[in-house]
């Protein structure tokens, strides 16, 4: 049985050194030379698998099914669920649906820009990360801010700021379901840590996106707003990321702030109207903005509405701790070996396993289930034509399938690198920070998105190391994990692969530079904000990360 090596060049800062290239050859790729991902996660693949077998001696043989299996877990664990998730995106858009809530939305705005933010920026946002992720949800809030009218480049920036706490959900959970498979951690008890971490940090944008489209009045003024919106985005997330697990949280987070919102309007209104800048708004065309319909019949409005509940409904039901299908195993293959951390390890015992375990019941089935439930209402209501599914699939592959190449790539090389013993050493070496690591756990999530531009390969990536540093330092194991996925969420505003998506709707198309520094400032305010939640949350309440 393979053994890792934890220090194969005899020198443990040059051994860590060396363990960084692959990390640092893959950012290098995407954020200097800006290759595509899934052609930079390959050569960055290429690159461990060498290492691996040449530093670190990792038998070729078992080298070789570790990736197998990274990537057999990358296509059935992550790609499987967010295929389906923008092809039922798009089965949204092509019929019609989409555009309708989209409509019967910016209606419940009114005149005034700090409503008009926290509705479309911080709630409908939300719900975008939640279903499709991958930097959507800017480029489709930038265009409704810039309508009403914030410029494009504060449009942008609003929007991303919004978007910062939803990211460890986006795509139905793809980043926690990757930060499970790499760390062999179970996935309700990851969702449930990285929920209790973001449930504390969504109480800051809010204010954040206030200040932001009205200034420091603006704020003060429109303050039960930035309650009511934080608050209802964390009671929806929250009790569904600790329960049921990570699909859903940002869909339920975004759809109580939805009803939380409206309800708070129906009793409570600005005092004064303003626009961008904290501007009034003028009588007249306040009046005018309101009678502004959205041209849908109550029906109209529940046929919007249909898509989402049924995906809550079927994916709550199929994924939650109540249902057997989730746990269902057809095929498990694995590759076994000893950990260079571990006190002990047996052929019976074996301390380092990654493994492919094809459960065919998992997640991405019950959202096949949940997009054929709505086709076929669609079509039943004259909505949707048989002729458009073909439409629908060719814009999900044009759009999705350098994405799905990643999650084969980026899984394989995690799989080489936490199995050669790569992980482990680096481990050791950051290790010797001590306590004082956790400041930096949340710092190399942000570098790994702000530099890859996606929250799941940074977890796939880091995941295992922070747990192993985690291991060492004795500290609750889902602790810096945990970190590392939000530490991720509040690099994107400064990344330049969601950047280019986001912009895309907007004139500053192949300008994401400029959006990228305009974004600067308040992602450091965030991570330092996050920092001291990590800090407290060590202090104060440690059992909140540890397995129960």
């Amino acid at each position: 049985m393979f053994t890792q090596v934890i220090d194969p060049l005899d020198n443990l800062t040059l051994t860590c050194l060396v363990a960084l290239i692959p990390v640092v050859f893959l950012l290098v790729l995407l954020a200097v030379f800006r290759l595509p991902a899934w052609l930079a996660t390959l050569l960055g693949s290429i690159v461990t698998f060498l290492l691996a077998v040449w530093i670190w001696k990792m038998p070729l043989d078992m080298g070789s099914r570790a990736y197998a299996y990274g990537a057999a877990t990358g296509v059935w664990n992550v790609d499987w669920i967010t295929f389906w998730g923008m092809v039922l995106f798009n089965t949204l858009s092509v019929s019609g649906m989409f555009e309708n809530f989209r409509r019967w939305l910016i209606a419940q705005g009114g005149g005034d820009v700090r409503v008009q933010t926290m509705l479309f920026a911080w709630a409908f946002g939300a719900l975008l990360e939640g279903l499709v992720g991958f930097g959507y949800p800017w480029a489709v809030v930038a265009p409704i801010l810039i309508s009403l009218g914030i410029s494009d480049i504060n449009a942008i920036r609003v929007a991303a700021i919004a978007n910062n706490a939803p990211v460890s959900y986006g795509a139905l959970g793809a980043p926690i379901i990757a930060l499970a498979a790499v760390t062999g951690y179970p996935l309700l008890a990851l969702s449930g840590s990285v929920g209790t971490v973001v449930a504390v940090l969504a109480l800051l944008p809010p204010w954040v996106l206030l200040y932001l489209v009205s200034g420091k009045e603006g704020m003060k003024g429109g303050w039960p707003l930035a309650v009511v919106g934080s608050l209802g985005y964390i009671l929806g997330q929250y009790p569904v990321a600790v329960y049921l697990g990570p699909y859903l949280p940002d869909i339920t987070g975004s759809i109580v702030c939805f009803i939380a919102l409206l309800l708070l309007l129906k009793v409570w209104q600005p005092k004064t109207l303003l626009g961008y800048g904290g501007a009034p708004v003028d009588a007249a065309a306040a009046a005018a903005n309101k009678t502004q319909g959205h041209g849908l019949s109550p029906a109209g409005v529940l046929q919007a509405w249909m898509p989402f509940a049924v995906l809550l409904i079927v994916v709550a039901a199929w994924t939650g701790p109540w249902s057997p299908l989730p746990k269902v195993s057809w095929f498990k293959a694995q590759a076994v070996g000893c950990s260079a951390l571990a006190s002990t390890c047996t052929a019976a015992k074996p301390s380092v396993t990654v493994a492919f375990n094809f459960a065919p019941y998992i997640g991405g089935s019950a959202i096949l289930v949940s997009f054929v439930i709505v086709a076929l209402l669609l079509l039943g209501m004259g909505k949707l034509k048989g002729s458009q599914l073909g439409e629908i699939f060719r814009r999900t592959f044009h759009q999705m399938w350098g994405a799905l190449l990643v999650g084969v790539f980026i899984f394989g090389l995690a799989y080489v690198f936490n199995y050669s013993g790569m992980a482990a050493s680096l481990a050791k070496g950051f290790a010797s920070m001590g306590t004082a690591f956790i400041i930096v756990a949340p710092i190399l999530g942000f570098i790994g998105v702000a530099l890859s531009g996606s929250n799941t390969s940074t977890n796939a990536m880091f995941g295992k190391f922070q747990a192993l540093v985690g291991m060492q330092l004795g500290m609750p194991p889902l602790l810096l994990p945990s970190l590392n996925s939000v530490g991720a969420e509040i690099g994107k505003p400064i990344a330049p692969q969601t950047a280019s998506v986001g912009v895309s709707t907007s004139k500053f198309v192949r300008k994401e530079g400029d959006v990228i520094r305009h974004n600067m400032g308040w992602t450091f305010i965030l991570l330092a904000y996050l920092i001291i939640i990590a800090v407290l949350c060590y202090l104060l309440h440690p059992a909140a990360m540890n397995l129960k």
